[in-house]
C-alpha cells in the first residue's frame, strides 16, 4: 500500500503543476494556507461529490455547511501540509490532507481508496498481459523447435542415399585397386608354376631316354 500511496502523491503533484497555470492560477501558483482555504471553500460550494464531502469531514471534523463560512475560516492551519506539499517542501503522510489536495486540483481517481483499487486492477492486468506474452513466446519456441526437428530429419533423409552411394563407390574403387594389385601377382605365380612344371617334365623324359 505504501508504494501505491507514493504513486498517488506523485500523480497529484503532476496534476498540481498543470492546474497552477490554469483556471485557479491565483490560488495555486504561489499557494498559501489562506489561498488554499479560500479555494477549498469555492470548490465545495459547487456541488461536491459525496466522496469529496467525506474527505472534507475527515480532515476538518465537521460537515460542509454553506452557512458556516466564518467557522471554516478558522481551519487555515489545516492547509499547511497541503501548502508545503504543493511547494515540494514536505512529503505528507496524512491521507486526509492528501485526499483534499487531490480535490483541489481535481485529480482523478480519488480518494486514495479508489486510486488504490484502480492501481491494483491495472497491476493485475499488466501481470496477465505479461503471462500471456510469455506463453506466446514459449509456444513460438516450441513451434520453431518442431520445425527445426522436421527440417533436420528431412535433410538427413536426403543425405542417407548419398552416403550409401559414397560407400558403394568407395567399395567398388577399393575392390578395383585390390584387383589391380592381386590379379597380376596371381598371373605371374601361375606362369612361373607352369614353367617349372614343364621343366620338370622335360627333365624326366630326358633321364628316362638315357
Amino acid at each position: 500500500m505504501h508504494h501505491t500511496l507514493e504513486e498517488y502523491k506523485k500523480a497529484i503533484k503532476i496534476k498540481y503543476e498543470i492546474e497552477k497555470e490554469a483556471e485557479h492560477f491565483d490560488f495555486l501558483y504561489n499557494p498559501s494556507r489562506g489561498k488554499l482555504r479560500d479555494l477549498c471553500w469555492l470548490i465545495f460550494e459547487n456541488n461536491p461529490t459525496k466522496e469529496d464531502l467525506n474527505v472534507f469531514r475527515n480532515l476538518f471534523c465537521l460537515d460542509f455547511d454553506h452557512t458556516k463560512k466564518n467557522k471554516f475560516k478558522e481551519q487555515k492551519d489545516k492547509f499547511r501540509p497541503i501548502e508545503t506539499f504543493f511547494k515540494g517542501e514536505t512529503d505528507p503522510s496524512n491521507i486526509d490532507a492528501i485526499n483534499l489536495a487531490a480535490v483541489m486540483v481535481d485529480f482523478q481517481p480519488r480518494p486514495f481508496k479508489k486510486f488504490n483499487e484502480k492501481y491494483r486492477i491495472e497491476e493485475v492486468k499488466q501481470i496477465e498481459i505479461a503471462h500471456k506474452a510469455n506463453a506466446v513466446v514459449e509456444i513460438e519456441k516450441e513451434v520453431i523447435g518442431v520445425e527445426c526437428l522436421v527440417k533436420n530429419e528431412h535433410e538427413e533423409s536426403k543425405e542417407h542415399p548419398k552416403k550409401g552411394n559414397l560407400l558403394f563407390d568407395f567399395a567398388a574403387t577399393f575392390s578395383k585397386k585390390i584387383g589391380q594389385k592381386i590379379y597380376p601377382r596371381k598371373i605371374i605365380t601361375i606362369g612361373i608354376g607352369a614353367v617349372a612344371l614343364m621343366s620338370s617334365a622335360l627333365l624326366y623324359f630326358v633321364q628316362k631316354k638315357d
